[in-house]
């Protein structure tokens, strides 16, 4: 027994097939989006590379970009059959091959809520990436002679100014570091060499933070260095002063940004597979329409269409006997040439 079974006669076929053409071209433009979207993605990646240079942060908007590509490539040509259906004789030449590009079209759509779901578990480890990257992006902060390194100081200023944060957590990892060159210090001086002779690991630590995390908004001018002296600034007390710096760490601000952008990606996929749904159901509807027209030879007879041509429990029976099939054959198939090697 068909499960969800319509009558149809002419009028209504030809309604069916008019709409579900228009659905199609229209998912060919939702498959323009999800490309979109996954180049948009991809770019700003690519604008912090440096800070997220690996495979996996790259994966999603490629992933992204390839299921847009398919899924104009599969709605275009759907569009097409729906088209066709409205002349028997155009349709007849796709008749052979609509039931294999529907399960393509199924496996499609499973392909593609994966997709959406990915979006939204990524953030996971986008969130330790963007941790790793900003840790080696201070500590080569200062490295601006070296090569490979010599644009990180720009990419790290124009992100604190851009996110309005500071730091890795907060403006106090810039304590815990060496970000000013070796080359702009003075090893003669006193306080240079009690900053170095102090540190274990010989490095000029101090209590300030680079420009770029300065509010621009304080109305006191910008307070960069010696922020836990007190003394060295007039009416300031480091315990109590609202600093005027950025007290927001850039990894937080980042990640509700990519974060933000991976979750509006994801909702957006999520109905683009809704409509993917809907114009594979709607494509079935068609075949099965005129594959059982009471006379084939009379295209104004009336016919059924439905979604599966048996119910779901024996559709599942179906599969897994085919599947048991196609293993038994290959263990046929695997025994019958061992036995010729072995008379061999």
């Amino acid at each position: 027994m068909a499960l969800m079974v319509v009558k149809f006669d002419l009028k209504k076929r030809v309604k069916l097939a008019q709409t579900v053409w228009f659905m199609y071209w229209f998912a060919v433009m939702a498959g323009v989006l999800v490309f979109s979207l996954g180049l948009f993605f991809k770019i700003e990646l690519r604008k912090r590379s440096e800070l997220m240079d690996n495979n996996e942060s790259h994966f999603l908007p490629n992933l992204l970009i390839l299921m847009g590509l398919i899924a104009c490539a599969i709605n275009a040509f759907g569009g097409k059959v729906c088209y066709d259906s409205l002349d028997p004789t155009k349709f007849a030449k796709w008749k052979p091959i609509l039931k294999p590009f529907l399960m393509v079209c199924m496996g499609f759509n499973t392909l593609l809520l994966v997709t959406a779901l990915l979006c939204f578990v990524m953030r996971i480890p986008l969130q330790f990436t963007l941790a790793e990257g900003l840790r080696n992006g201070m500590r080569y902060y200062k490295d601006t002679d070296t090569p490979g390194r010599c644009y990180m100081k720009r990419t790290l200023d124009l992100m604190q100014m851009e996110f309005r944060c500071c730091g890795n957590n907060n403006f106090r990892d810039w304590y815990e570091i060496q970000w000013v060159s070796n080359r702009y210090l003075d090893f003669s001086a006193k306080e240079v060499k009690d900053r170095i002779g102090s540190n274990v690991d010989g490095q000029y630590l101090m209590d300030g933070v680079p420009f770029s995390c300065c509010n621009p908004s304080s109305p006191r001018p910008c307070i960069q260095a010696q922020m836990t002296n007190n003394s060295a600034h007039y009416s300031y007390d480091h315990y109590t002063e609202e600093l005027n710096v950025w007290k927001r760490g850039c990894r937080d601000a980042l990640l509700s940004y990519y974060g933000g952008l991976m979750n509006t990606i994801a909702a957006l996929v999520l109905l683009v597979t809704m409509l993917e749904v809907a114009v594979t159901v709607g494509l079935q509807y068609v075949d099965s329409s005129l594959s059982s027209l009471a006379n084939p030879e009379d295209p104004e007879s009336e016919s059924e269409g439905w979604l599966l041509e048996k119910t779901m429990k024996e559709t599942f029976t179906d599969i897994m006997a085919k599947m048991k099939a196609m293993g038994k054959g290959t263990k046929v198939e695997e025994g019958g040439e061992a036995a010729v090697a072995t008379v061999s």
